[in-house]
């Protein structure tokens, strides 16, 4: 009953997410949750952000890893330099801190995410605008 209880938490915090990520061309695949440590859920995703497509300014509710697996994209964190990442690069967010990400080329940017965040809140929330 528990297990149960802790993926519908999951997969809540994944479909609103996914609602944000629709909006943005950017598909997320749950490939497994955990949850660990306590009161936190911890995700691996694999993710396409279509060709010119932007993540839009958003937030998390903890901490982003990321892995370019294929295709270009400018990450923009706040308090830091935009980052033109390629294959074989990788990311960290820092939990709460605005960041958009936008794809360049004429291919998707594919990636692998790993997200460790309080799962009483959505994985991602619009921030707004500076």
């Amino acid at each position: 009953m528990i297990k149960k209880t802790l993926l519908a938490l999951s997969v809540i915090a994944l479909a609103s997410a996914s609602a944000l990520a629709q909006q943005a061309s950017i598909k997320r695949t749950p490939l497994q949750t955990a949850n660990f440590p306590e009161d936190y859920s911890t995700g691996t995703v694999s993710g396409e952000v279509a060709p010119g497509a932007s993540s839009g300014r958003h937030t998390g509710p903890g901490t982003e890893i990321g892995y370019v697996l294929d295709g270009e994209v400018g990450l923009v964190v706040e308090g830091q330099e935009t980052k033109h990442l390629k294959a074989g690069d990788s990311w960290q967010i820092p939990p709460g801190v605005p960041h958009n990400a936008k794809t360049s080329g004429d291919k998707p940017m594919k990636y692998i995410g790993i997200y460790v965040v309080d799962r009483t809140k959505p994985l991602a929330s619009p921030a707004p605008e500076k």
